[in-house]
């Protein structure tokens, strides 16, 4: 028998709550627990019309997307919610932000970790147990007291530290005297219909258990805000009877008349106040972005149109970083910005159009400046698009500092003046702005803008609805010199093949681009590449670099062999130092010995090709595309068509020092053998090599040094590299190419480089010093050896 502290909460002969029209067709996914025949009782009792119980491991996403749920609940369950949940994660990314969702205990895991929480063990082991509930009176809790009795049954919990941005807590354990937060009892999506509670309501020992029921059974639609319009209107209204409470607008208490919003007009309402407060905090002001702007510290431009009419394929592409849509809901909230961006520039997109909404699509602007950053340095890199709601000149000038090429003006939020206004502000920064219309009216006021380009969104923002025809009615509108880009819904080549015949521009793909397990492959199968655009195929010769040469002698020998770069010493007290005189025998011998074969320039496409054996090609991109710095600095920077180049050795000295040598000297190349700032190699006129250890952190900062040379120590030593640690560093820096020093020799400069397996054309040269002498001195006859070997051991 119950204790007299229990209170039995269990529907004794139960009287059912009135049917909810719009809780026709409930779905929920049972995870294998008791408890699931507890929820579906609540679910009946409190008025869905129907409930379909599905085990978690007997249904595909397809067959329940089949189903046509109107909503969705996730029962408790056994295990872990990343392992043991079958298709609750599947089914919480596919419709959460399209219908309502709930989780139960490990429902309620499974929503905390979708959204990129962590699920770890609490340090509580509870069974069967009540505790006293604190929650925030929305969405649920609605009209419910405090400190309610709920029964708990988990050992596991989501934690605080890692709870996403997107989610909300909605209730909790009590902790301390105050009452702070402690234990996560409920989570709530901020901008979703999605509500998780780690108790469980359907409990005998829970208090108004059957109450959170109904309150999630009223729910419509899959955002917040879609939720509110529908149930205030009479019309859409699920049940009569039911009064509509707090639950129908999560809370808020702005006394909008959503019926007459749409989700555009919402998501601005909100970005206006989001801004307006960020407007108001020190160091974000708009006077001190002008003041960072007046002191030059914006990233370099790039033309916007000019970039959009460079593309190796027929129609450009604008590649969106896209994690979520108020249409959609999450896409794929766990992609890394910074990454996707990059391999849209190497697949040959010229704009990555960035969204910096935080709500509805969960961007930053802090996307945009790591994006931006990310691709410093890169050859022909993509242009950025700051895509965003914009109204005022704020955000505008936000967008310049933090990198952007151009911003996004949609007509239809913007009345005639205020376009005007911020077009031409925008101008003023230097960033052709991207104007974005979608009816016929829209065009005609893009069009009197004078707009150099203009976006075609086939999504109505009223009811974001795709009309994929929008671009091709509007298409006869347009002046020739406008570049037209058509915006939204394109999911393959059967949507682009209309767009080239009529004569548009550039395509923007997000969805499509976020969702593809491929994004190259998918990229080359959407657009045709242009006839004339196939990259360049060459072969390039490992780069040989014989260093520390203290005679004239030794280097002619090194050059007549086929190296590539002679290394002279210029650091005082080191064993193999060269005095001014000899450094300026051997810059005269480097300058007037031929290479052993000479190459010529290709005209085609400005790469140095030997004129040695042309099989096992290598792709150069096109200038229609961008590529990685290190394939660039790999091809041009240290390389002559004709004769070696001469590298000076530096370490730790002081940069006046290095640029009188490397003027007095005519160095080729300077080496930064020390611990010198990254960004002497901006101050130096020539062409930098950095050594670094494998683990260093800058090895692959882009932009700076023509090429890291991966060394054991100080140089010279003959200490062999670990190699394990040479491919972990080229494992986890995609793109990286490296010059390979440390214990070098002859005999063994083949082996090595058939040790680093598929990592082996990440080495671009090899660097040789102690490794070709003998009793301290250069050995000629073994320079020409390792010459020999090194440039036969393969080619990159």
């Amino acid at each position: 028998m119950p204790g007299e502290d229990v209170i039995d909460h269990s529907p004794h002969q139960p009287t059912p709550s009135p049917t909810i029209s719009t809780a026709s067709n409930v779905i929920l996914i049972d995870n294998y627990d008791s408890f699931t025949y507890n929820v579906a009782q609540y679910l009946f009792l409190e008025g869905a019309k129907d409930v379909k119980t599905i085990r978690n491991d007997q249904i595909t996403l397809k067959e329940l997307i089949d189903l046509r749920p109107t909503q969705l609940v996730l029962s408790p369950g056994p295990g872990h919610p990343d392992r043991d949940s079958g298709i609750c994660n599947e089914a919480i990314q596919y419709f959460g932000g399209k219908i309502p969702v709930l989780g139960v205990c490990m429902g309620e895991q499974c929503v905390y970790s979708v959204f990129g929480g962590k699920v770890e063990v609490t340090g509580e082991i509870l069974h069967g147990k009540t505790s006293p509930l604190r929650h925030d009176g929305k969405g649920l809790y609605a009209s419910l007291p405090q400190d309610l009795p709920v029964t708990r049954y988990h050992s596991l919990a989501g934690t605080h530290p890692t709870l996403p941005e997107c989610l909300e807590v909605s209730s909790w354990i009590a902790k301390g005297p105050d009452g702070g937060k402690g234990i996560i009892m409920g989570v709530r999506h901020k901008t979703f219909v999605v509500e998780g509670v780690q108790f469980h309501p359907e409990s005998i020992l829970t208090a108004e258990g059957r109450t959170m029921i109904r309150n999630f059974l009223l729910m419509q639609g899959g955002t917040w805000a879609e939720n509110e319009h529908l149930l205030q209107n009479p019309s859409t209204h699920p049940s009569k009877s039911a009064k509509p409470t707090d639950a129908t607008t999560n809370g808020t208490s702005k006394e909008i008349s959503s019926g007459k919003q749409s989700i555009l007009e919402r998501i601005y309402e909100h970005r206006r106040a989001t801004v307006a407060a960020q407007e108001q905090i020190p160091s974000y002001r708009l006077i001190d972005l002008q003041e960072a702007y007046d002191q030059r510290s914006a990233p370099p431009l790039i033309s916007f149109p000019d970039r959009l009419r460079q593309s190796p394929y027929r129609l450009s592409l604008m590649a969106e970083i896209k994690r979520a849509s108020p249409s959609k809901g999450i896409i794929s909230i766990s992609t890394p910005a910074v990454t996707q961006a990059r391999t849209y520039a190497l697949a040959g997109a010229s704009v990555i159009s960035v969204l910096t909404e935080p709500e509805w699509f969960k961007g930053s602007i802090d996307d945009l400046r790591r994006i931006r950053h990310s691709l410093e340095g890169m050859p022909n890199r993509p242009a950025i698009l700051r895509k965003e709601f914009i109204f005022n000149e704020y955000q505008i000038l936000e967008a310049r500092l933090a990198g952007a090429d151009t911003i996004l003006l949609i007509v239809k939020m913007l009345d005639d003046s205020t376009l005007e206004r911020l077009y031409s502000y925008s101008k003023d920064l230097g960033m052709e702005p991207l104007v974005e219309v979608n009816t016929m009216e829209e065009m005609k006021t893009a069009v009197n803008l004078g707009s150099k380009v203009i976006g075609i969104n086939n999504r109505n923002l009223t009811n974001f609805e795709v009309d994929l025809d929008t671009t091709s009615r509007l298409m006869g509108m347009v002046p020739s010199e406008t570049i037209v880009c058509a915006l939204s819904g394109i999911t393959g080549p059967q949507d682009v093949e209309p767009y080239e015949k009529n004569g548009v521009g550039a395509v923007l793909v997000g969805e499509a681009l976020m969702r593809a397990k491929n994004t190259a492959d998918f990229v080359s199968n959407l657009l045709k590449p242009k006839e004339n655009s196939n990259s360049l195929r060459l072969k390039q010769e490992l780069l040989v670099k014989v260093c520390g040469t203290r005679t004239a002698e030794a280097a002619k020998v090194a050059i007549e062999a086929g190296a590539d770069l002679i290394g002279i010493i210029l650091v005082k007290g080191r064993t193999r130092c060269v005095s001014q005189e000899t450094a300026l025998n051997i810059s005269t011998v480097v300058r007037k010995t031929p290479k052993r074969r000479a190459t010529k320039q290709s005209t085609s496409a400005g790469a140095i090709q030997s004129n040695d054996d042309p099989s096992q090609p290598e792709a150069i991109s096109s200038d229609a595309s961008a590529s990685d710095f290190f394939d660039l600095a790999a091809n041009f920077h240290l390389r002559h068509p004709h004769r070696a180049l001469l590298v000076g050795v530096f370490r730790n000295q002081p940069l006046h020092y290095i640029l009188e040598q490397q003027r007095l000297l005519d160095l080729d190349v300077v080496q930064l053998h020390g611990s010198e700032p990254l960004e002497w190699a901006r101050l130096i006129p020539v062409p930098v090599i950095h050594a670094f250890q494998p683990s260093d952190a800058e090895l692959s900062k882009r932009g700076y040094h023509s090429l890291p040379l991966m060394d054991s120590g100080s140089g010279g030593s003959g200490k062999q590299l670990d190699l394990t640690n040479v491919k972990n560093a080229l494992e986890t820096n995609a793109g990286l190419k490296i010059l390979l020093a440390g214990g070098l020799t002859p005999d063994n400069v083949g082996e090595i480089l058939s040790t680093l397996g598929k990592f082996t054309d990440r080495v671009v040269g090899v660097d040789v010093s102690s490794g070709v002498e003998e009793d301290g001195q250069q050995s000629l006859e073994k320079i020409q050896k390792f010459v020999a070997a090194a440039k036969g051991a393969r080619s990159v």
